[in-house]
């Protein structure tokens, strides 16, 4: 039987790989200046755009997918035949995978002969957009609906997150840092280093003094867990910092034998929350337990 791999704009997924590989890619929204824009990729707004609008002091917010918009994606592929299979950005992070479960329970009752599975992918960013491109890999290699299904939910506590941010004010605005913290992490130029748990759950980890010894120990995390480096692409996304994104990059390829490495901009939704300056890197590992 046919089916369709879903997931939503907090996969941070670049629009070319979206294009190239068919992908169905459901918008969250942000507003920023008093205007609410897509999710799309960076198409209704230019990256530098953004970034440079929330350093002078613009503060967006976002808001998830409703239960409609679900309905209208999922509904004219079950139509044509297609089972869906929706890898969804972390409960623990948004309402949106809820909001997924309730347009699928719905429509399994006008298509009960279809198969609609959503997954709580327990992931943020590239970390979902990795996920994402391996399944839809595995799909093109041929593997069938329920082994698919099976190999995601297998897989998806061994996709490993850690990020590091510049401004700690935009996690406190998010409930992460106390504002006490947030200010004297600030003025001491302490630099936090979180990861995504295995609840999903962004937690705060490390802290450390100083910009370069905060990408370092990201550097140190990726060696720590790392599986089969040689066979595998590593993803560095950064909030309008590529100059650093470039510089993890070059430390990671002095210690590390890694197949590949991949830098994109964060989109506009998760950059809402982790800020200008932020750096996140990917991979698959021994799992996410530190």
């Amino acid at each position: 039987m046919p089916y369709r791999i879903f997931t939503d704009s907090c996969s941070d997924l670049p629009v070319e790989y979206i294009r190239e590989h068919d992908l169905t890619v459901l918008p969250l929204t942000y507003s920023i200046d008093g205007k609410e824009y897509r999710d799309d990729g960076w198409t209704s707004m230019p990256v530098e755009e953004f970034y440079g609008r929330v350093r002078r002091g613009s503060m967006p917010t976002t808001s998830l997918i409703n239960v409609q918009s679900f309905l209208d994606a999922f509904t004219p592929c079950l139509e044509k035949g297609e089972d869906i299979l929706y890898i969804a950005f972390s409960t623990a992070l948004s309402g949106t995978c809820q909001n997924g479960m309730i347009a699928a329970g719905d429509l399994r009752e006008q298509f009960p002969e279809r198969r609609i599975t959503v997954i709580d992918s327990l992931c943020a960013s590239m970390g979902l957009g990795m996920l994402v491109m391996l399944a839809q890999q595995r799909k093109e290699e041929g593997m069938g609906y329920d082994e698919l299904v099976a190999w995601v939910d297998n897989e998806k506590l061994h996709a490993v997150h850690w990020f590091t941010v510049d401004n700690l004010h935009h996690l406190r605005r998010g409930g992460r840092l106390s504002t006490t913290s947030a200010f004297l992490g600030t003025i001491l130029s302490i630099k936090p280093v979180l990861h995504v748990s295995d609840e999903g759950k962004l937690i705060p980890v490390e802290k450390v003094k100083g910009r370069r010894h905060a990408l370092r120990s990201l550097v140190d995390r990726i060696a720590q867990t790392i599986v089969g480096p040689e066979k595998q692409t590593l993803y560095i996304i950064h909030g309008d910092a590529l100059e650093d994104a470039r510089m993890v990059a070059q430390m990671v390829r002095e210690r590390i034998n890694i197949r590949d490495i991949t830098i994109s901009p964060i989109g506009p939704v998760i950059g809402s929350h982790a800020g200008p300056g932020t750096i996140a890197v990917f991979f698959m590992g021994t799992g996410r337990s530190i």
